[in-house]
Parts: C-alpha cells; structure tokens; sequence
C-alpha cells in the first residue's frame, strides 16, 4: 500500500454553501471550516468529503461532454420519492437525463440509489 484515501476534494464557488448542503443530505457534520475550505465527515480525525474554493469553476452540464461532470456520488436512501422531495428542499435540482439524477446547487451530479439489501437502513441520528 502507498497510501489511503484521505478527501474526496470538490471544487467550487462557495465552500460553506456547497458543504452545509452535503452535510444536510449525509448526515455528516462540518468538522473543518476556513475561508477557502470546509471538510464533512464523520469526526475531525476521519476522511470525508473536502469542499474548495474555486473562482473560476464551470459548473457540468449532465450529460453534455463539453462540460464533463468532474466527479459524481451515488447517494444510497431507503425511499427514493422521500428522499427526492428532501434533496430538493435543500437545494438539488432534478436533471433531465437519467433516474434520480439532481444537481447539487454548483451543478454538481449526484444520484439517489435504493439501498441494497446488504446495507442497513439509513437512519437519522
């Protein structure tokens, strides 16, 4: 092994914004917060996911090429129509293209999936 995964790093306008938006659909607290970068993730000594500011961002289009989607996350829910109701109430827009596909609110694409049997329930702590 070289190494272990540490953040997942999202590029974006507005750190704050885009991470208060992915703890809200996770569960996963802020555990880190500057100006230019703001970690989720279970504890302060746990990788998550790092959101960081970028000026220039082009947000993707879905499911344009020329405006590639840059990274997406598959959202595992227990109820598919609660959850789309939930993602959209905190900000996510539904895309045309594909089922259960939102944009999270820098354009970001993410999925909403039915949990697998393997998984245990999603649970609100």
């Amino acid at each position: 092994m070289i190494g272990r995964l540490h953040h997942t790093v999202i590029d974006c306008p507005s750190p704050g914004d885009l991470a208060e938006f992915y703890a809200e659909l996770t569960g996963l607290p802020v555990t880190y917060r500057s100006d230019d970068w703001v970690v989720i993730s279970r504890d302060d000594t746990t990788s998550g996911i790092a959101f960081q500011r970028a000026p220039d961002h082009r947000p993707p289009r879905w499911p344009d090429p020329a405006y590639p989607q840059q990274f997406h996350l598959d959202v595992m829910v227990d109820d598919l129509e609660v959850a789309d109701a939930a993602v959209r109430r905190i900000g996510a827009q539904r895309l045309p293209a594909g089922d259960h596909v939102y944009a999270d609110p820098a354009g970001h694409p993410f999925c909403l999936i039915r949990r697998p049997s393997w998984a245990p329930p999603i649970s609100r702590a």
